[in-house]
């Protein structure tokens, strides 16, 4: 099976940043993906990288992404995403969870 790589820049408010220098959440495996967030100073953007095995929904990773980028306001980090075949929702969880945990007071 051959991987896809896609990467993407994101313009965001930059109103929140994750705490720690990286922060991991999820398992690649079963329908699943793993998400990892790094902290960079991108001048307030967000970088994403998805490694995915499903050909041809670019368009949808790119609308997910940036819908994550928008709820959240999240900048300065890079998302790295591996992907074992997870539908958009499952994403957009992860992608949350992620963020919860990058952020809450004991990532300190």
């Amino acid at each position: 099976m051959a991987l896809q790589n896609l990467e993407f820049e994101f313009e965001s408010e930059n109103t929140q940043t994750i705490k720690p220098e990286w922060s991991h959440m999820g398992v690649t495996g079963s329908g699943d993906l793993e998400v990892m967030f790094t902290k960079k100073d991108l001048g307030g953007k967000v970088q994403a990288k998805v490694c995915t095995p499903v050909v041809g929904f670019d368009a949808v990773w790119e609308k997910m992404l940036g819908k994550f980028v928008n709820d959240t306001g999240v900048g300065n980090i890079v998302i790295e995403i591996n992907d074992d075949n997870a539908t958009p929702i499952v994403v957009y969880m992860r992608l949350r969870q992620a963020l919860a945990e990058a952020t809450a007071k004991e990532a300190e």
